[in-house]
């Protein structure tokens, strides 16, 4: 597979339109355009239509403010039978300026489905560098951390 496939970084403005009360970048336009840019990373690495089936571990680290250059850039970090682990980080900063800072951090699970809406296989991604080893171990240490979360969250239902 076509490793140039493995990233997407979306880039623009925040505009006005995104503002919360406080006078940030709303929360739900930042999780928007990280499934927007996990999006366009899944079906560029798979090459089909694809579905969300988990967003975990969102971390807001600092606000964004109106008129930064916002950075979402989406990468590949383990691949199933059928799903792609991206991870999603975002940074932002004064588009006058040099210093962009890291303000937001996810990883996104999507499924490959057919025109039916059937799991599809996708291409496997194997790591290459010791950074694609840890971001592939953080992975499968998020799969464990879920399955423990949901049998918890099982017995409270």
């Amino acid at each position: 597979m076509d490793s140039s496939k493995r990233e997407v970084t979306l880039r623009f403005l925040a505009e006005p339109a995104d503002v919360n009360f406080g006078g940030k970048v709303h929360g739900g336009a930042v999780m928007k355009w990280i499934d927007q840019a996990g999006y366009a990373c899944a079906v560029g690495w798979s090459g089909q239509y694809c579905v969300t089936a988990y967003v975990g571990g969102i971390r807001f680290l600092k606000p964004i403010l109106i008129g930064y250059l916002v950075e979402v850039t989406a990468r590949v970090i383990y691949t199933g039978r059928t799903s792609m682990h991206i991870a999603v980080d975002v940074c932002a900063g004064d588009p006058r300026g040099d210093d962009h800072t890291h303000t937001t951090h996810c990883v996104i699970i999507f499924v490959a489905v057919d025109t039916q809406g059937n799991p599809v296989v996708v291409p496997s991604w194997s790591s290459l560098t010791e950074e694609d080893r840890s971001q592939e171990q953080y992975a499968k240490q998020l799969m464990k951390l879920r399955k423990s979360i949901e049998e918890e969250m099982q017995q409270h239902l």
